[in-house]
């Protein structure tokens, strides 16, 4: 069977499956979701607001129309009310004059006004809409009562004159009694107006609003695809670069156009992607410390050891070959331990064992161990003779490795015929130790830097071949672990000093008269020789 053609669809090869993955990604990207939801927010807005804004106007224009109506009908029935001719105990009204004065009226305002006596009958209509309504059957005898004492107003089919609801205001028609001076109330005007104009209207507002929010919409939604597009474009170029420090590749950068979180979140990302590039270089210069520290010890057990097989070097000469190959398994063994302290600290397996031990032993004990290459580079040792006894509370084994740390980092960067020295100082809060060397000092740009993991100051490992760049960052770590806290001073050329503090536990103070400030150190007299540079 042929299986490539599955595998091209494929199934197990990484590169196969990405490409999906990706097309998915294209088809939810952010930006298309940002700009669906802000279209969509965009679109509600707009009908909500027209939905309020149509029934608003439509009310409004309703109130208005009504107050439209009243009026010309209370005009008519006063103009009727003064044109009313008494007979003893009768009254007429000029239904010509009425039906032309009421004609100007009815189409000036599009509605049907008619004039009725007391029992509803209509005596002049004037109509100035194209309802229909039948002039035959009278006004509704409640509509009628209302109007003649009060007024009407409102909406109905007036007791089937109209077919249709018609918004109607009544007026009544009051006229003077020339014998007794009383008013009497003869009749009603009512002015109607069909219903149906209100759905025109709405119509037509509608119409009005339907364009004017297309065209806000458009607005809008370039205004949202402009601003989606500047929100999302920086995550992308996130995403590319992402991508290429994935390949292994951190020279990229992501340009920061704002001070906004996206900025922020820019800025970071380039911080990030600084540190990476230096946790590479710093990666990579460890491996090839590490397999060098490896291969050269090995090589030369292998060597030595082979010779002593094979017969090479003699009998009398094995015993210091053999002295070699111990050292070179003893440097092994450092390796490995400072492997070994790194894999804790990281996993944060480095726990405390505390008891209460003399500090300064614990300085001159880590010292001894140094003897002969302090003798062999003819190095001073100043300040023990002042050291007191200091109890101090912590791990002792851990503390004999920062002391022996930094006493092998003096020993191995101080000037031929230079000087180390100790001062050792108790506070009301914490005892401090300082161990200062003399040599060619530690250039100001690698302070910051000194107690990083893996770094080196002497990168042509002149001077620092046994060392890995660990000593330090594990001395630091140690230290912090305690509640302390190391710094590192340098005069190029001079000095280098190291200088850290143990905390003391409320139950080890004492009395404030047996405390002392801490010493300054004395600067040498001559500058120091060497150039011999510090890890």
């Amino acid at each position: 069977m042929d299986f490539s053609g599955k595998l091209r669809r494929g199934a197990s090869p990484q590169g196969n499956e990405a490409l999906p993955d990706r097309r998915a990604g294209r088809q939810r990207t952010l930006f298309r979701k940002y700009l669906s939801i802000t279209s969509f927010i965009i679109v509600i807005s707009f009908c909500f607001l027209g939905l309020v804004m149509i029934v608003f106007v439509s009310q409004y224009w309703t109130s208005e129309k009504r107050e439209v109506l009243s009026k010309n009908a209370y005009s008519v029935a006063d103009v009727a009310g003064n044109s009313v001719l008494q007979t003893d105990a009768n009254y007429t009204i000029d239904g010509t004059r009425m039906q032309i004065f009421m004609t100007a009226f009815a189409n000036n305002i599009g509605a049907d006004i008619f004039l009725t006596d007391r029992s509803g009958v209509r005596l002049v209509s004037c109509y100035g809409s194209a309802s229909e309504s039948d002039a035959t059957i009278p006004i509704a005898s409640d509509v009628m009562e209302r109007a003649l004492s009060d007024g009407y107003t409102g909406q109905g089919t007036l007791g089937g004159v109209y077919r249709s609801p018609h918004y109607v205001v009544g007026a009544p028609i009051v006229t003077v009694n020339r014998l007794t001076g009383d008013e009497i109330v003869i009749g009603a005007v009512f002015a109607a107006a069909d219903m149906s104009f209100i759905g025109d209207y709405r119509m037509d507002v509608f119409r009005i609003f339907l364009f004017a929010a297309l065209a806000a919409f458009l607005l809008a939604f370039c205004v949202a695809w402009l601003f989606s597009y500047s929100v999302v474009k920086p995550l992308r170029e996130m995403a590319v670069a992402a991508r290429r420090f994935g390949a292994g590749d951190f020279s990229m950068r992501v340009p920061v156009h704002s001070r906004d979180e996206i900025g922020e979140l820019a800025l970071a990302f380039n911080n990030m992607a600084s540190s990476l590039s230096s946790g590479e270089y710093v990666r990579r210069n460890f491996i090839a410390n590490v397999s060098h520290e490896l291969k050269t010890p090995m090589t030369t057990i292998a060597g030595f050891i082979d010779g002593i097989l094979d017969g090479t070097i003699p009998p009398e000469r094995q015993d210091y070959y053999l002295t070699i190959v111990s050292q070179e398994v003893k440097r092994l063994s450092r390796l490995v331990r400072t492997m070994l302290d790194l894999s804790r600290i990281d996993n944060g397996e480095l726990k405390l064992r505390p008891a209460r031990f003399d500090l300064s032993a614990t300085l001159v004990n880590a010292l001894l161990t140094f003897e002969k290459n302090i003798d062999d580079k003819r190095i001073e040792i100043r300040g023990l003779e002042d050291l007191p006894a200091t109890m101090v509370d912590g791990d002792p084994d851990m503390i004999h490795q920062v002391v022996y740390n930094l006493i092998e980092n003096a020993v191995k960067f101080t000037n031929p015929g230079g000087y180390i020295e100790f001062r050792v100082g108790n506070l009301p809060d914490r005892t401090e130790v300082a161990i200062r060397n003399s040599g060619a000092g530690i250039a100001p740009e690698d302070l910051a830097l000194i107690f990083d993991r893996f770094y080196k100051t002497d990168k042509s490992r002149s001077q620092d071949k046994n060392g890995m760049g660990l000593g330090l960052y594990i001395v630091k770590t140690i230290v912090q672990l305690h509640g302390g806290e190391i710094t590192v001073s340098s005069v190029e050329n001079e000095y280098t000093e190291f200088r850290f503090y143990l905390p003391r536990q409320p139950e080890s103070q004492r009395a404030k008269e047996n405390s002392r400030e801490f010493p300054k150190l004395k600067e040498p007299k001559t500058r120091a020789r060497g150039s011999n540079k510090n890890e």
